[in-house]
């Protein structure tokens, strides 16, 4: 059986809420200078409205099973027809740019790193010498021998309880987990959010076209085209209530029995 320990009350003033003082502070910080430091991007609207096309065909395929096949068919064919289609008017050039000999990506990416990765590993490696050893809290519940990674980083002791928390795992658990203080205090767009930026760089290509618009609208059209439509709705009308099927007026009862006021 693990012994139980006693925290001093020294280490909730000097250790414990330093950290969280501290790491709200340079979230702050970091979102007023990723203000300073952000460009105005430059939005091409003929590749926004690429995009955006791209995206309404790809639910088109992916939904269309709820809309009766008529509404299918004359969606697909503003898509697809061969003398008015979207895919088959719409020219463009294959765009070959590559991004690394693009100034302001490189711009854009080297700000993100100053603002981002920079401050997390420069006050992250502070703390972690500033307040190397000390526990600073324990959670509520039993965790397994798994977690002890994870939240006793720096404290290198196998009879310790995996419910203990190291300073150092403190540090990355305010990182992550002051997202709705951010919120709340500066917004909701807001550049303090360390995982919101992570997110960012997951998904940032999402929306993008790609190299070449023209072969992705003819991958877009021959998957349209081939596209089989079976309404999802065919049945529902016989698992209606009779009053429904027979179309039984509710406006119209309503009307009848006005609300009284007592």
């Amino acid at each position: 059986m693990m012994a139980e320990l006693l925290l001093d009350a020294n280490i909730r003033g000097w250790v414990f809420l330093p950290i969280v003082t501290i790491t709200f502070l340079v979230g702050i910080l970091r979102h007023y200078i990723s203000i300073i430091l952000s460009s105005q991007k430059k939005v091409e609207i003929l590749q926004l409205q690429d995009s955006q096309v791209m995206i309404r065909s790809r639910l088109l395929r992916e939904n269309g099973k709820y809309l009766p096949k008529q509404s299918f068919l004359m969606r697909r064919h503003w898509f697809n027809n061969e003398e008015t289609g979207y895919f088959k008017v719409q020219k463009r050039n294959a765009t070959s740019q590559n991004p690394m000999t693009d100034p302001s990506f490189m711009t854009d990416m080297l700000k993100g790193n100053v603002t981002n990765v920079l401050p997390m590993i420069v006050i992250g490696g502070w703390i972690n010498w500033m307040f190397s050893g000390f526990l600073t809290t324990k959670v509520p519940f039993p965790l397994t021998l798994r977690f002890k990674p994870m939240l006793q980083r720096g404290v290198e002791l196998s009879y310790l309880d995996a419910a203990w928390v190291s300073s150092a795992s403190w540090y990355f658990l305010n990182v992550f987990g002051l997202r709705s203080i951010y919120t709340l205090v500066l917004g909701e767009n807001n550049a303090a959010d360390q995982s919101k930026h992570m997110q960012e760089q997951m998904s940032g290509a999402a929306m993008a076209m790609p190299p070449d618009p023209k072969a992705a609208f003819k991958a877009e059209w021959e998957a349209l085209e081939i596209a089989d439509h079976q309404w999802a709705l065919a049945w529902t009308e016989g698992e209606l209530p009779p009053t429904l099927k027979s179309g039984h007026n509710f406006a119209d009862e309503s009307m009848q029995f006005p609300l009284t006021a007592g």
